[in-house]
């Protein structure tokens, strides 16, 4: 088993107390927008510094080490004059830099008080948190970084800093918002600075980018706020962390031009999402529709509908400066002058790459889930999709798996001024586009769906009816973090040999290494999940341990049948992955190639009856399934002329569909589900 070195960065206690929440829409219901919008605005500001405009800054950027280092370095590299490359620079920045003013965040916070008061019923904010971010602003440089699951996120980030008179921050944007015109202006005069989704090695404009985020935080602008997840989640899962914008925001403490930075964690939680067809469909394969103003408007339909409550969980600061404390050191940093651009040691890769994982796990922690979350997981355990559950065990179902959730460290917000029944019943109500009740049971809407494409191929008519499961799947998939470890042990105790502890720690092992991509699992951590597994069953009655075995109680089969089945979905959808790289793929199969062959297997699986699952349909899925195979050595990637094709080591594969085939039960009723 592994050491323990990294317990103490990935793992914090999972039942903590957490903050009391208040609406601020309640005040915004009584009062008026346009005073709201109004209103006197003098935010605390770190170390009471007056914050330089928008050109000033841009003007700090040009004229840094930093960026004209890099142009002599490219000049010598390319040949280019350095009064070309300094044109260029100024062109970066022009297209990058935001012009934040307060009459534009004026406009925003008048239209948004008004759209978001006809869409939700709530957006509850914990003021503790609001306090200690206030607290953090005025004494260092601040990082915002918000769990991404809806375009809503930074709009609701920046509306709620200027309701509590917080300073605004400056929001890293995808370059794919320029492209909505009068509304991509606007967005760029309430703080969005605009960045390319890849640079392809363009050295001078990682420069002028590196250089402009670093200038805000060093000098203590403002705060910045970016997505560590680097773009919304699809499936409501968290997103493996991407690292460069951590990486720079945190240079500025590495090279010693600032005492410390606060990280902080924000966890945005939907009761429902606006995006959530869209996002089902787009797993499906329907393209994403491009950003436009004109679609902007063509969404407004939106606002008849009722999208329930948000909650926005501000977590603690994390001090860069404890973080690094013991794990990096910083002398390295001192070899060479800060604005001479240097590759990252080892260790420094190692520390963010942790600290970006343990961050990701403070966002799940405090992600608030609503009883729904626990209705889809039930309804998508249930044997017939088509047929349902009935109501009264639905609500049976629910309670328990209520406090089964609370016990495992969720963060739940179940009425309890409200009987269980009346819970369950609003619920349903208020994703009435996703589940019918017939005959006293509730079941998907999956030939409503069907009905509504019209005339469709048989292909076709299989992608509909995947579409309320996909989106019941993205709710479920909200609770994840909670069962995931339990959820892994459950599976490793039903398919391992015996009740040996060392014999189902290699199970385990092997589960969490394969879905490493799929969920958020920190590196270097394995055993500290197995035993917190072990510690989340034992204590909930589930399973007695000694030094030498792992035994399930009479009162836990329920438990870890549930746990088991939630990870079903994955270990087949891997399975049928697999299979479909022995039974179909060529060596000119590409990358590109592979998701839509994968899907097209799939879809003549599922109507042979043959795949009982129709979630494994998602993308999402079956590129994280071929991620890990190539992670595994199962496949690789070879360059041939202008293609990179994918090369299978078929008998890994084999021996890898053949393990997965035995942690499947024999599926039983795989067509009706359907």
């Amino acid at each position: 088993m592994e050491n323990k070195a990294a317990y103490s960065v990935c793992i914090d206690p999972m039942l903590k107390k957490r903050d009391d929440f208040e609406d601020i829409l309640e005040e915004r219901r009584n009062s008026s927008d346009l005073r709201y919008a109004l209103r006197c605005y003098t935010p605390v500001l770190y170390k009471n510094l007056i914050p330089c405009d928008a050109n000033a800054l841009k003007t700090m950027v040009l004229q840094s080490d930093q960026v004209h280092y890099v142009i002599s370095q490219v000049s010598k590299e390319t040949g280019r004059t350095a009064e070309d490359l300094q044109e260029e620079a100024s062109g970066i920045v022009e297209e990058m830099a935001h012009r934040l003013q307060l009459s534009t965040v004026r406009f925003f916070a008048f239209a948004l008080s008004k759209v978001f008061k006809t869409l939700f019923k709530s957006i509850c904010v914990n003021e503790d948190g609001i306090q200690r971010l206030q607290q953090a602003i005025h004494e260092h440089p601040v990082v915002l970084l918000p769990s991404h699951r809806s375009y809503m996120d930074f709009l609701l980030m920046s509306l709620i800093l200027y309701t509590y008179d917080l300073a605004l921050p400056v929001i890293a944007a995808g370059m794919d918002f320029m492209g909505m015109k009068v509304v991509g202006e606007m967005l760029r005069m309430s703080g969005a600075f605009f960045i390319r989704r890849s640079f392809g090695g363009d050295k001078l404009y990682w420069a002028v980018f590196s250089e402009y985020v670093k200038t805000i935080l060093k000098n203590g602008l403002a705060p910045v706020e970016f997505f560590l997840e680097g773009t919304r989640s699809r499936t409501s899962k968290s997103l493996t962390p991407k690292l460069g914008l951590l990486n720079i925001a945190m240079d500025p403490f590495l090279k010693g031009e600032v005492f410390d930075i606060s990280l902080v964690p924000v966890s945005i939680s939907y009761e429902r999402i606006l995006e959530e067809t869209l996002y089902a469909r787009e797993m499906l394969g329907v393209p994403k529709p491009k950003e436009s103003t004109s679609g902007l408007f063509k969404a407004r339909k939106i606002l008849s509908e009722d999208y329930g409550s948000i909650h926005v969980y501000f977590g603690q600061p994390v001090s860069v400066r404890s973080l690094a404390e013991g794990r990096v050191n910083r002398c390295q940093f001192s070899l060479t002058p800060r604005h001479i651009p240097k590759r990252a040691g080892e260790d420094v890769q190692t520390f963010v790459n942790e600290a970006a994982y343990r961050l990701v796990r403070a966002q799940e922690e405090n992600m608030v889930l609503k009883p729904w979350v626990l209705l889809a997981s039930i309804l998508l355990q249930s044997e017939d999709l088509e047929s349902g559950i009935p109501l009264a065990e639905l609500t049976e179902q629910a309670l328990w798996l209520r406090d089964l959730c609370r016990q495992y460290g969720g963060f739940l917000h179940w009425p309890d001024h409200m009987t269980p029944s009346e819970v369950v019943s609003s619920s349903l109500t208020l994703h009435h586009g996703l589940v019918r009740i017939s005959e006293g049971k509730v079941h998907l809407a999956l030939n409503e769906a069907e009905a509504q494409a019209g005339p469709v191929t048989p292909e076709e008519q299989v992608l509909n009816r995947a579409v309320p499961v996909m989106i019941c799947t993205s709710y479920r998939n909200q609770a994840l973090h909670v069962f995931v470890r339990p959820a892994l042990l459950a599976t490793a105790v039903h398919t391992a040999a015996t009740n040996n502890k060392q014999e189902v720690f290699n199970t385990f092992s092997f589960l969490r290494n394969l879905f490493a991509n799929e969920f958020i699992l920190c590196p270097n951590a394995t055993v500290q999940d197995f035993e917190e597994a072990c510690f989340l069953l034992e204590k909930t009655g589930v399973v007695q341990l000694n030094q030498q075995e792992i035994i399930v109680t009479h009162r836990g089969h329920r438990t870890m049948g549930f746990l088991s089945r939630m990870l079903l979905p994955f270990i087949q959808g891997y399975q049928m992955v697999c299979a479909f790289l022995c039974e179909e793929a060529t060596d000119a199969l590409t990358e590109k190639e592979f998701v839509l062959a994968v899907r097209t297997f799939f879809i003549k699986k599922l109507r042979a009856g043959t795949l009982r699952y129709p979630e494994v349909l998602s993308s999402d899925l079956q590129k994280n399934a071929l991620a890990a195979l190539l992670r595994l050595g199962a496949v690789r990637k070879v360059k041939r002329a202008e293609q990179t094709s994918l090369k299978v080591n078929k008998v890994t594969i084999n021996s890898l569909e053949d393990t997965l085939g035995g942690k499947l039960p024999t599926p039983k009723a795989a067509t009706a589900r359907l």
